[in-house]
């Protein structure tokens, strides 16, 4: 049975760890609970998990934002699909969940960066979830 919920509780945000870790491999457990816990009360962040037969396969972090460029939208921070859960569609199913919920909620597209060498998921977003390529995304650290 599959079954997508939003993680609000600590406990619930603490079991996608090891998911949210496969695409985020910089950050600690601690520093990851410390982010998405200020995101969420700061910065409207909504995470999401697909869960299969009780087990988390994919999980998904994104934020309703509205900007000059993109009008009113939905920034896809995060989506990953544990790697032993591959090519079964869930990320595909975790991403129509994020336009669904866009929709729902009046926003009128959604948006994301991926890293340069993460040519699976270009491909995915562009072949099978018909995103376009529109723009380079630059970064500074100031620290």
């Amino acid at each position: 049975m599959e079954m997508i919920r939003e993680l609000k509780l600590e406990k619930d945000i603490r079991e996608a760890f090891p998911v949210i870790r496969q695409l985020r491999t910089h950050l600690s457990e601690s520093e990851y609970l410390n982010l998405v816990l200020d995101a969420q009360q700061y910065d409207c962040y909504k995470m999401f998990a697909l869960n299969v037969d009780g087990e988390m396969v994919a999980v998904t972090g994104f934020k309703p934002m509205i900007t000059l460029y993109y009008g009113r939208f939905v920034w896809v921070c995060d989506l990953v699909t544990d790697s032993e859960h591959r090519s079964n569609g869930y990320g595909e199913q975790l991403l129509s969940y994020v336009h669904n919920w866009a929709i729902e909620n009046k926003y009128d597209r959604v948006a994301l960066s991926s890293g340069l060498q993460r040519q699976d998921a270009h491909r995915f977003y562009e072949e099978k979830m018909n995103y376009d390529k529109v723009s380079y995304v630059f970064k500074k650290a100031l620290f």
